[in-house]
């Protein structure tokens, strides 16, 4: 067994104190039965715990008697995780959908949410449980598979060798090789029927170039914008020098462009609507098109 490092926290010690942090920079109070509540250790523990932090961050607490729990000081600086916002807001976004409960969280205090709701696409557990399988196992599979393709309109059977799974934003594919069409494409989670037998590999993932090449998409504030409103659009979007490069699979191009509305940016009537939009058009249409949309 590994002798635990000297003077680091056991694991579940390193827990609980980022649970103390994060409780104090989020919610700026916390009390002892908020640890024993989410770990399920005694007051005994807690109150230890309390105290090994204070040890650590002398400044970041202290306790008001009169509300009777523990609260971060004005002088409160982050010493055991770094504060990420994103994280944040992707775990309300997930008790809003409903996918998790606060519990499974360190959040406390929850503030009203709500998401745009996404009609749900139903994605068989058995058959994304075999599609990983076949990924770990570099082997394709039979799959029965609707697609909406004009010339096949009923579900068809077509082997397929899967190596990766992509989110558009609104539904889940899994990138594969399809033996039919001799070509790697996109296949939608939910619009897989069944899976039949395992079949050998098709070719190789390293043999999707789409895939593992990446296009350098450069985004300003649409120009069509006023001064001070071009402005705050570079700060929301964290621009550098007026533009933002973001690094897009090749593969993933067609849905870039569709979700973020820049093949509608140029006719929209109201351009708050299309508020970034592409600084060479025309480098990026040729991108696209190389990579078969």
């Amino acid at each position: 067994m590994k002798a635990h490092d000297e003077g680091k926290p056991r694991w579940g010690t390193a827990q609980r104190l980022e649970f103390i942090e994060f409780r104090l920079f989020w919610d700026g109070v916390l009390n002892r039965a908020d640890i024993v509540d989410r770990f399920g250790v005694s007051a005994v523990q807690a109150s230890t715990d309390l105290a090994l932090y204070k040890k650590l961050a002398a400044n970041n607490l202290d306790y008001d008697p009169s509300q009777k729990r523990f609260v971060a000081t004005s002088l409160f600086s982050p010493k055991i995780f770094q504060p990420n916002a994103d994280r944040y807001l992707v775990q309300l976004k997930a008790i809003g959908d409903k996918v998790i409960s606060i519990s499974d969280t360190n959040i406390g205090a929850l503030p009203a949410i709500d998401a745009m709701p996404i009609p749900h696409r139903r994605v068989d557990p058995n058959i994304l449980r075999r599609l990983l399988l076949a990924i770990r196992g570099q082997r394709g599979l039979n799959a029965f598979y609707h697609s909406m393709n004009s010339k096949r309109p009923i579900p068809l059977w077509r082997d397929i060798t899967p190596h990766a799974f992509a989110f558009d934003g609104l539904r889940w594919h899994v990138r594969a090789y399809c033996h039919l069409e001799a070509r790697f494409k996109d296949f939608v989670l939910s619009r897989i029927l069944d899976l039949g037998t395992e079949i050998e590999s098709g070719k190789s993932a390293s043999d999707d170039v789409h895939w593992h090449e990446f296009f350098d998409v450069v985004l300003i504030p649409n120009p069509k914008l006023a001064r001070s409103q071009r402005e705050t659009v570079a700060r929301d979007y964290e621009m550098s020098d007026g533009c933002l490069h973001v690094p897009v699979r090749r593969a993933l191009l067609y849905y870039f462009n569709k979700r973020l509305r820049l093949d509608v940016a140029d006719e929209a009537d109201d351009p708050k609507e299309t508020p970034v939009t592409l600084a060479d058009k025309g480098e990026f249409q040729r991108a696209l098109k190389l990579a078969d949309f």
